[in-house]
């Protein structure tokens, strides 16, 4: 119970920091990718110390599978409570982009700033460890050089696999985006929860380029080449293929709708013609 404790106790401290550099930004909105570095940081720390209740805590801590779970919705559920309209999510940035929703030089640091944030999740989080406040982060330590990689089929089947949860959750993202934040949250958060349980032998859906590059591109089995065609190629081939289904088009490359055609509601009578032009 005392390990649960200081991992809770993690999850709170990384709440409060990205809530607290959140806070003042929302005065100057031409400062709104620090928004998203403080995201990405709260996202891609507390994943890292919920990967390690799944790598170590069932035999370290005594937390089943249930309880991981449960753990990684509620992370997930504090992420989009506390962060708003930040994902830390640079397909989302991109998708945006793609929209006219987002100027290039904005999208290009909102990006830059989810990769900064992962890394500073990764400092941060390797210091928690290295503090030792539980057996599982004792263990932690000795297994950090000897990572698990979460990429456990071919690069190619992970290309599809990652594709398929990246499809799924921005057709949701798109779909749920005008919704109020009490449906479009925890539902977010359910979809991704289960994403990750189904595709946890093949890539762990993390549908999230920077939060990938936090969790396993560091480890050993592939080469960066083939974490980045499943981590990143992957997860935006996903996004656009959403986008055309469901706009018909990308409007940042092209204004004519390819996939549906818009009747008019209203039709004009041919007699109604006839007596207008006499």
């Amino acid at each position: 119970m005392s390990g649960l404790n200081a991992t809770l106790g993690y999850f709170l401290a990384c709440g409060i920091l990205a809530a607290s550099l959140r806070t003042p930004l929302k005065r100057w909105p031409r400062l709104a990718f620090l928004s998203e570095l403080s995201s990405s940081f709260m996202l891609v720390a507390c994943r890292l110390e919920v990967q390690t209740i799944m790598e170590v805590g069932e035999w370290a801590g005594g937390l089943g599978p249930d309880v991981t779970l449960t753990i990684l919705a509620a992370v997930l559920l504090a992420h989009g409570a506390v962060c708003g309209d930040h994902s830390g999510n640079p397909t989302v940035s991109v998708l945006r982009f793609l929209q006219l929703d987002a100027a290039p030089l904005a999208t290009v640091l909102a990006v830059a700033s989810h990769f900064l944030g992962a890394y500073l999740a990764m400092l941060a989080a390797a210091y928690y460890w290295s503090l030792e406040l539980t057996d599982m982060h004792m263990i932690k330590n000795l297994m950090s050089r000897e990572c698990s990689t979460s990429l456990l089929v071919t690069p190619v089947q992970g290309f599809f696999a990652e594709g398929v949860c990246a499809l799924l959750f921005h057709l949701a993202h798109l779909f749920l985006r005008r919704r109020t934040a009490l449906i479009r949250v925890p539902v977010g958060a359910l979809l991704l929860t289960f994403l990750s349980h189904i595709a946890k032998g093949y890539t762990s859906a993390y549908v999230n380029p920077s939060l990938a590059y936090g969790l396993t591109f560091h480890c050993s089995g592939f080469t960066f080449a083939e974490y980045a065609l499943v981590y990143w190629l992957a997860p935006i081939a996903g996004m656009i293929l959403a986008l055309l289904l469901y706009m018909g088009h990308i409007p940042r490359i092209f204004a004519k709708n390819l996939l549906y055609f818009h009747k008019t509601r209203f039709r004009v009578r041919k007699g109604g013609e006839k007596e207008r032009k006499k």
